[in-house]
């Protein structure tokens, strides 16, 4: 993230305990897109029932490039949100929910556009920094974010595998916006023998 994440409390005392969970889940975010630029949540107990306990509202004001995803309260009968965590989780849930949607029709327009694919092998993965390296025809090497790889399937390539990408010039060079893994017959089958 771009920013840290701006935690208000409204009406309700701050905790330090909440922070720290809010945090937790702002940074899980980043598995889905590495590219947010801003994270604003607001805490607060809008309602007051003399007859039940008083729920709990999480906003989330989330914002990446092209888009901003705004995430307002669960619905005033859900009696889970008495509980704050049970709040932050459900709101955080429908952030990560619009987060993949985002993230897939992106994917989805460059892969549209792209012109044809590059092919290349898979030269090196960093699985802990969620990105890898592939090894073109011509011996260059290309960066690739997780988030590139089609079908959410970059914990089950490896080293060596062939792949298809789209290079386009990122930030600190090029990069591969869209990788699809290459699977022969004889690998899937190879595989499947095993």
């Amino acid at each position: 993230m771009d920013q840290p994440v701006q935690i208000t409390f409204r009406d309700v005392p701050p905790s330090a305990a909440v922070e720290a969970r809010i945090q937790e889940e702002a940074e899980a975010l980043r598995q889905y897109d590495d590219r947010i630029v801003r994270c604003r949540v607001v805490v607060e107990q809008p309602h007051r029932h003399h007859h039940q306990g008083r729920l709990f509202a999480v906003h989330i004001d989330l914002t990446v490039p092209g888009r901003e995803i705004v995430i307002g309260p669960g619905s005033d009968d859900d009696h889970a949100h008495e509980d704050v965590y049970v709040a932050i989780r459900d709101a955080f849930e429908a952030a990560r929910r619009q987060l993949q949607g985002h993230v897939r029709r992106l994917r989805e327009r460059r892969h549209e556009s792209a012109g044809p694919l590059a092919e290349g092998r898979v030269a090196r993965l960093i699985r802990d920094g969620d990105y890898g390296f592939i090894e073109t025809k011509d011996g260059r090497e290309i960066y690739f974010h997780r988030n590139s790889v089609i079908d959410g399937s970059f914990d089950r390539i490896e080293a060596g595998v062939p792949v298809h990408f789209v290079e386009e010039l990122g930030e600190k060079g090029p990069q591969a916006t869209t990788v699809r893994p290459r699977h022969s017959r004889s690998a899937r089958g190879k595989a499947a023998a095993e």
